[in-house]
C-alpha cells in the first residue's frame, strides 16, 4: 500500500499540506488533497482501490478469526463469546464458524456491549477528536460488564528506543500523516486521550519494540 500510486501522489502533496490553513477542510490530509477525498472515503468511491483495501482488511480479519481468537481465546476459554465489529463490506463473505460472531457496523456510532473491547492498530489511523469518540463508544460498550471490564489497545507507544525502532516509528508517523488524520503517539498523548474519553487509569505493557498492549479502565 505504501508504494502504490495512490500513496505516491499523496506524498507529493506533503510540502503543500505542511503549509496549509488549518481551516481548509480540503487540505485535511495530503491524500485528500491529491485525490479529492479522505483515505477511507476514497475506498468507497474507487471500486478497484476499495476492493483491494477490503480484501486486505478481510484477510486480516480472517487471520484474527481463524488463528488468534480460537487458539488464544476461544480454545483457552471456551465459555467466552467473541464478536468482531467490521464495516459491512468487510464482514460480507467472511466464514461463519460458530466461534466468532461478526457484527457489521461503524465504531464511530456504536460498539456492541462487551466485558472487554479490543482495538488492534485502530487508533493510530484517527485524529485525537475521533479517537476520543471511539474510546467513548468503547467505554459505553463495557459500562454494564463485569467489575474487571476494560478496553484493550494494541498500538504503538512512541518514545525512547533503539535507532531501528525510532526509524520505524518515524516512518509509520509519516505514513499516518500522509494517508490519515492519525499519528503515532507517545505515552503523554495516550494519557490525554484516555482522560478526555472519561477513563480513570491505564497500564502499558510493552510487547515488541514500540508496540504495546494498553489496558484502559473506566
Amino acid at each position: 500500500m505504501a508504494t502504490s500510486p495512490f500513496h505516491f501522489a499523496a506524498s507529493q502533496r506533503l510540502p503543500e499540506w505542511l503549509m496549509k490553513n488549518e481551516d481548509d477542510a480540503d487540505a485535511e490530509t495530503p491524500f485528500k488533497m491529491a485525490h479529492g477525498a479522505g483515505f477511507f472515503a476514497y475506498t468507497g468511491r474507487d471500486l478497484e482501490f476499495g476492493a483491494l483495501f477490503d480484501d486486505a482488511m478481510s484477510a486480516c480479519s480472517r487471520f484474527t478469526a481463524e488463528i488468534v481468537v480460537p487458539k488464544a481465546i476461544a480454545k483457552a476459554f471456551p465459555h467466552v463469546r467473541c464478536s468482531d465489529l467490521e464495516l459491512p463490506q468487510v464482514v460480507d463473505g467472511l466464514p461463519v464458524d460458530g466461534v466468532v460472531e461478526f457484527v457489521a457496523g461503524d465504531m464511530m456510532e456504536f460498539v456492541p456491549p462487551a466485558d472487554a473491547v479490543l482495538l488492534k492498530f485502530v487508533l493510530h489511523n484517527w485524529s485525537d477528536e475521533d479517537c476520543v469518540r471511539i474510546l467513548k463508544r468503547s467505554k459505553e460498550a463495557i459500562s454494564t460488564g463485569e467489575p474487571n471490564r476494560k478496553v484493550i489497545i494494541i498500538d504503538t507507544v512512541a518514545g525512547s528506543a533503539s535507532k531501528q525502532t525510532f526509524e520505524a516509528q518515524a516512518l509509520n508517523d509519516i505514513c499516518m500523516m500522509v494517508l490519515t488524520t492519525g499519528e503515532e503517539r507517545d505515552e503523554e498523548k495516550w494519557h490525554r486521550l484516555f482522560l478526555d474519553a472519561g477513563f480513570s487509569r491505564y497500564k502499558i505493557n510493552p510487547i515488541l519494540g514500540s508496540q504495546s498492549l494498553i489496558e484502559v479502565f473506566p
